[in-house]
């Protein structure tokens, strides 16, 4: 039996390494995918972000369990998909058209693999045209924009805007994020969730497939 305290320290760590063996190892041991998961791996990512909103962890170390996380994923989805388990919801996450910015993106999709939705990465430099397909050809439920500068935050509103000429604005969730985005902005420009960071993401996406 493997040591799953050993895993929950070693996320926290951000020690992909050991993750991987330790994710290994229970399965090995017959520990069910969906348990390794949202028993033991969510609840230290969930601390992680609490740690993270006291200034006890900072992005370099989150960005290091993001990756610690996403490396076991990668083993232990195929297993989830086999076992008809369904994700919370699918998610097309993106920086928007003009900003090459992707490091709060990558953390972000991360954490919400992590907490069980299905990521579609579109990458840094997204146009709407890319977030509208997604919602069409992957029938995403929620779609995350991320801009890190004022002067590509505008296109936030435009992929927004062209949802709507779609037709297809009442059959996704929005939600924004980003070092120049507000609260405010969020309202103005018709979101439907805003967060400053990667848990706090986690959390409204949740609530908006619930």
């Amino acid at each position: 039996m493997s040591d799953l305290k050993k895993l929950h320290d070693a996320l926290l760590a951000g020690d992909a390494k050991t993750v991987v063996a330790v994710t290994k190892e229970a399965l090995e041991g017959g520990i069910a995918p969906g348990d390794l998961v949202y028993k033991h791996m969510v609840p230290a990512l969930g601390e992680a972000g609490a740690k993270f909103e006291a200034n006890e962890l900072f992005v370099p170390e989150l960005l290091l369990i993001a990756r610690a996380m996403k490396n076991a994923m990668e083993i232990i989805r195929p297993l989830l998909a086999k076992s008809g388990a369904k994700p919370v919801g699918r998610v097309a996450i993106g920086t928007v058209k003009g900003d090459l910015h992707d490091i709060g993106k990558n953390l972000v999709a991360s954490m919400l693999e992590g907490g069980g939705f299905e990521v579609v990465d579109l990458g840094v430099d997204v146009g709407a045209e890319k977030f509208i397909a997604a919602v069409k050809e992957k029938s995403v439920n929620v779609i995350a924009l991320s801009a890190l500068l004022t002067t590509t935050m505008p296109f936030i509103k435009t992929v927004i805007e062209a949802l709507k000429s779609s037709g297809l604005r009442d059959k996704v969730k929005v939600i924004v994020g980003g070092a120049p985005v507000t609260q405010d902005y969020a309202n103005e420009v018709g979101a439907d969730g805003y967060s400053d960071n990667a848990n706090g993401a986690v959390n409204i996406a949740r609530k908006l497939v619930a």
